[in-house]
């Protein structure tokens, strides 16, 4: 409940400190004294428009302070959470206006947005009247209040949790409809790259082994080549082998006739062919362990040609390559097997839609039924508000093609203010009167539930006396029984059924120790509120029945008033 008002600065008020109590409240005083500021003010707080003009003259600032007690559960609570706000029992909105036009918001002095603030104030405050601004009205608050008042709110949230199933599963199916569609585009490119990549056979580390061993079996071939020279040289076509053994031949045949000259040079060229068959004993083993196969070196270089070809075509290094391949092979494997699953997210998305429309259909089929208990109940509060001849009526359209979190309803508040009349949207067809009274016999009905814990309601009695008066003031004092009620009135019939009358008055007084307003010599006139003690309280209510004069008529009328109401 709204447990404090403190305003500095506003308009005609100087400075105001307000303790509210819970029950109704009244706000009582003659035209012109405040109440319409004080109003004003509450606006201001709860996030409504800044305007510079709200700043006292010669202020270069007003300030408005709203402190709440909020109970365990109060929707607040969650708000102030998300927010990341300080979350206590006691609630301090501030809203501080600069003349300037410039405004602050603070939560329990948190600076705070004008979006968060109003998020705030909905919350915990509802300001209605005869116009559009502080009236709820809107229809995009009436299906959750038929919800609130049919006890439909756990339907809704498990409604809420069919609808995430549904489009989630309506999500999954369409994006495994978008792969679908996208590798069917590539199929004959992703089956030659299986087909490819298959065949190649690629290995992680294969390139860089290859490569060693080509560098090694290089420098294996230039050995060889030598090897190869040096025995072509010893054993091949230009050895002098062949020329050496024809020499000792000759010579042998000639040992006979001079063997002492002839022997030693045979002799010589024997160690010298011993020595070249042993060098090219050696030649040979030598090329033989010199590593070198040239079919070898041609396979390794075609598999390194291979393997840095498809690197290059599919723009990875050889290592990715198996990666590449199975990527592929997995995008096959896909491809052929998306038509089943697609299939299979289809159909567990129309199971998600069958089960999402059918408890929508039964959720309308509860709201049709809430709505004609609330259109009764909202009736039989009618008659005694002189709206006799009024219908209440709570329209809801299904609309399949608008389904949502909150089902498929629309609702909206619908009024016929004469027997034989067009109904329609309750803030169109009802005039400023009818509709602060078809707002009050509402809030009766809804009062436990859908309701902010404090209401204000401002001048809702105007144009209406007696017992049309009374009756509203007996709903505002039954309304009181579950929320806290603020009403500014001039009934003296609503101001007899409240539990605490609080008077507005102007009081003109010297300039203030600023200077303020005294310019020109004028003398400065701002607002004050007082509550009222029992016996000015009657003195009020007697000054509201009689006008300026009060008679004592008026005191007794007003005295009867009083007992009528206790």
């Amino acid at each position: 409940m709204l447990a404090s008002l403190s305003i500095r600065d506003i308009v005609l008020i100087e400075k105001l400190d307000l303790t509210l109590s819970d029950g109704l409240t009244v706000l009582t005083g003659e035209t012109g004294a405040g109440k319409s500021i004080l109003l004003d003010s509450v606006s201001l707080a709860l996030g409504g428009r800044g305007d510079g003009a709200l700043v006292r003259h010669g202020q270069p600032k007003g300030q408005v302070t709203l402190a709440f007690d909020l109970s365990s559960d109060h929707p607040a609570h969650a708000i102030l959470a998300a927010a990341d706000l300080p979350d206590e029992d006691h609630l301090v909105i501030r809203r501080i206006q600069m003349a300037d036009g410039r405004t602050r918001a603070f939560v329990n002095e948190e600076a705070v947005s004008v979006q968060a603030l109003r998020l705030i104030g909905a919350s915990l405050v509802e300001l209605h009247g005869q116009h559009a601004d502080r009236a709820l009205v809107d229809p995009a608050t009436h299906r959750a209040l038929l919800d609130a008042y049919g006890g439909l709110s756990a339907d809704v949230v498990a409604l809420g949790g069919l609808w995430r199933h549904w489009r989630a599963a309506r999500e999954t199916a369409r994006e495994e409809r978008v792969r679908l569609e996208a590798a069917e585009k590539e199929a004959d490119y992703i089956r030659h790259a299986v087909e490819e990549l298959t065949a190649l056979g690629a290995e992680v580390g294969e390139e860089a082994a290859l490569s060693e061993r080509r560098s090694a079996m290089m420098r294996s071939e230039k050995i060889a080549a030598d090897l190869s020279e040096a025995l072509n040289a010893v054993a091949g076509g230009g050895s002098p082998i062949p020329s050496l053994s024809a020499a000792v031949r000759r010579l042998e045949r000639r040992a006979g006739e001079s063997q002492d000259v002839i022997r030693p040079a045979v002799e010589a060229i024997d160690q010298a062919l011993d020595a070249l068959e042993l060098a090219r004993g050696h030649l040979e083993a030598a090329l033989a362990d010199a590593d070198f196969e040239p079919r070898e070196l041609e396979r390794i270089e075609e598999r390194l040609f291979a393997l840095r070809g498809a690197a290059r075509k599919y723009a990875v290094s050889p290592d990715v390559l198996p990666e590449v391949a199975a990527r592929f092979v997995a995008q096959l494997e896909h491809l052929d097997q998306s038509e089943a699953r697609l299939a299979r997210l289809d159909a567990a998305a129309m199971e998600a839609e069958t089960a999402y429309r059918h408890a929508a259909e039964r959720l309308s089929a509860a709201r049709r039924a809430a709505a004609d208990a609330l259109d009764g109940a909202v009736g039989a509060e009618l008659p005694p508000l002189k709206l006799e001849r009024a219908e209440f009526l709570t329209k809801v359209t299904a609309d399949p093609a608008a389904a949502g979190p909150e089902g498929c309803d629309g609702v909206e508040f619908w009024v016929r203010t004469n027997p034989g009349s067009r109904p329609g949207p309750m803030m169109k067809v009802a005039s400023g009167g009818e509709l602060a009274r078809f707002l009050l016999a509402l809030k009766v009905v809804l009062a436990d539930r859908g309701s902010a814990p404090t209401l204000i309601f401002d001048e809702i009695d105007t144009g209406v006396g007696g017992a049309v008066a009374d009756a509203i003031g007996q709903r505002l004092a039954r309304l009181s029984q579950k929320v806290q009620v603020l009403c500014v009135t001039h009934a003296p019939q609503v101001a007899a059924r409240a539990h605490h009358h609080l008077l507005i008055a102007k009081a003109a007084h010297p300039a203030s120790a600023d200077g303020a307003g005294a310019a020109d010599g004028e003398v400065p006139v701002t607002t004050r509120v007082a509550a009222l003690t029992p016996a000015l309280r009657k003195e009020e209510i007697a000054r509201m029945l009689a006008g300026a004069s009060v008679t004592a008529e008026a005191r007794a009328a007003a005295e009867r008033l009083l007992k009528a109401a206790r």
